[in-house]
């Protein structure tokens, strides 16, 4: 009797099941694959800043279609240098900072944190600027008023919101890039030239193409991003209860998270690389072929969305710039702050409230503050973005010699270290870099 009942009830069960299933809602299922996406898919979002608009718009408009095979070239290394990031983070629960603060020298700490702080802060002021003078675009009030009123925003929302809830609210403006992929569809393109230069690389030695290769380079693979999701894993794992602060001993992870982090990381660069691609390709299909070489404000970016938008380009344009700064500014300061905080052994974590840990958000306060003021020189916004992404340019390569050191490390990672694709990844992405920022430097030197 006992047997029947418990398979009458099990049948019951599946009956529910079934029945459940065909009364879930479709978005339901979206709902779930969108909360695996954390911290690899944010930071990949985050990529596409301002600052990446910026030089990818400039891409298009100087060298055509030219330079898209960097879009492709740029994704393994990417992905390999942001997954040995996170797979730091859920390994030792400690941030980048924290370790080589613990296994290496001061010197080393001291020298990596500066290069971080200050690419950091001029990348924070460019932002800034980006979005004031895009904000200016729409609403026609003076620049300096739009500056004052988003760095507040921003620092309000920085300390006071949980970057989880802030993070789930502004991806949806970053939408409006998704103009940039419709441009290329709507406007007549070669595409077999377009297909070549994907495939084929074309290299011209000339200040003017290293500058922009380097610049790509920076603001593809950027220091900041190293920074924030090693810390970003970390958080994860003590709001999953596997640790219980940042940097407070070995977290009780499952192989599992690796993986999943791995799936995660994969498509957040997958889409950073695949807007890089179309912001190229439409810039390239509307300012180039006009002439427009030189991108100096928002207003001649906005015209590479008129064929899509018309008269409403400058609001998708100023959407795109304002949410992908609101979205990567408090990455840039909070990079810096978990570097600074570990460094100087304050509590750190934006899952703390501002009354547990007011030195780690005070730096983000005085970060985001030093990058206002960087808007008050003769530079325009637009080309102090770029210039933001030579400067990562330059500054990265020490860092990821001091990421491959740390993943290699068995003593930090015991048998979690690096495979051997993720080191020919790794080291050939170093060398490239480093190459590219040298011979950048004696070109201008000379």
């Amino acid at each position: 009797m006992k047997k029947e009942r418990d398979e009458k009830t099990k049948v019951k069960s599946k009956e529910i099941q079934t029945i459940e299933k065909k009364l879930t809602p479709p978005h339901s299922t979206l709902q779930k694959i969108l909360k695996k996406f954390g911290p690899g898919f944010i930071t990949g979002a985050s990529d596409d800043d301002p600052s990446g608009i910026a030089t990818y718009s400039q891409t298009g408009a100087k060298f055509g279609y030219t330079q898209l095979w960097t879009s492709l070239f740029t994704f393994p290394f990417m992905s390999a240098v942001q997954e040995m990031c996170g797979r730091i983070g859920l390994v030792t629960g400690k941030g980048l900072a924290s370790l080589i603060k613990h296994h290496y020298s001061k010197k080393l700490l001291y020298f990596c944190v500066f290069l971080l702080v200050f690419a950091n802060t001029i990348n924070i002021g460019a932002d800034l600027g980006a979005m004031a003078s895009s904000a200016q675009l729409v609403f026609g009030i003076p620049f300096i008023f739009w500056l004052l009123f988003i760095t507040a925003t921003t620092l309000l929302l920085e300390v006071f919101v949980s970057y989880q809830v802030y993070a789930k609210i502004l991806k949806y403006l970053t939408i409006s890039l998704f103009s940039y992929i419709a441009v290329v569809f709507i406007i007549q393109q070669d595409w077999s030239k377009i297909i070549l230069s994907t495939f084929i690389p074309t290299f011209i030695w000339s200040k003017d193409y290293l500058f922009n290769i380097v610049a790509i380079l920076g603001t593809t693979i950027s220091p900041y991003l190293y920074f924030w999701q090693t810390s970003e894993e970390v958080e994860e794992l003590v709001e999953r209860k596997e640790l219980k602060t940042m940097g407070s001993g070995t977290p009780h992870f499952h192989r599992q998270e690796i993986k999943d982090m791995r799936t995660d990381t994969l498509i957040g660069m997958f889409f950073s690389n695949l807007i890089m691609f179309f912001i190229i390709a439409a810039t390239a299909s509307t300012l180039g072929i006009h002439g427009i070489t030189e991108i100096q404000t928002a207003n001649q970016a906005a015209q590479a969305l008129q064929p899509i938008a018309g008269n409403f380009a400058y609001i998708l344009f100023a959407l795109g710039i304002i949410g992908t700064g609101l979205l990567a500014v408090p990455i840039l300061a909070g990079s810096a702050s978990y570097a600074l905080a570990e460094t100087l052994g304050m509590r750190e974590g934006l899952y703390r409230k501002f009354k547990q840990a007011h030195g780690f958000y005070g730096i983000i306060t005085i970060a985001t503050i030093l990058g206002l003021l960087i808007n008050f020189t003769s530079i325009p916004p637009f080309k102090v973005l770029y210039y933001t992404a030579i400067l990562n340019g330059i500054c990265a390569p020490p860092l990821l010699f001091v990421l491959l050191k740390i993943s290699n490390d068995k003593k930090i990672m015991g048998k979690y270290t690096n495979s051997k694709l993720s080191n020919i990844l790794g080291w050939s992405i170093a060398i490239i870099m480093s190459i590219a920022a040298i011979a950048l430097l004696i070109e201008i030197l000379l």
